[in-house]
């Protein structure tokens, strides 16, 4: 079983840059897509990018299109998510989430692991 744990959180100011990683666990890394979910105050979780088990294909959210960067090391175990020009919207919890069977599912029930979280706060 594949485990998850995101890190690079933190507070920056709107315009600043992040880097997220997702570390992996495990010898199976590479059979997982994964993707990265976000969750701020009162809303609902949020399917931000996601990556598939090569990294060939990259999906991403309409509100971080050309802001945000998925990629992924399977050498390393660990996708990483790049976020440029950050707003006070970014704000969140953010989550890796990893699948063995689907691509980018948007059901929670279909992943198969989880990360505990990493905050990102962008002030004003």
């Amino acid at each position: 079983q594949v485990r998850l744990v995101e890190s690079g959180g933190g507070l920056v100011q709107a315009g600043g840059s992040l880097r997220l990683s997702c570390a992996a666990s495990g010898r199976t890394f590479s059979n997982y897509a994964i993707s990265w979910f976000r969750r701020a105050p009162g809303k609902e979780r949020e399917l931000v990018a996601a990556i598939n088990w090569s990294g060939g294909n990259t999906d991403y959210v309409d509100s971080v299109k050309g802001r945000f960067t998925i990629s992924r090391d399977n050498a390393k175990n660990t996708v990483y998510l790049q976020m440029n020009s950050l707003k006070p919207e970014d704000t969140a919890v953010y989550y890796c989430a990893g699948s063995s069977t689907y691509y980018r599912p948007t059901s929670l029930r279909m992943y198969d692991v989880w990360g505990q979280g990493t905050q990102v706060t962008v002030s004003s």
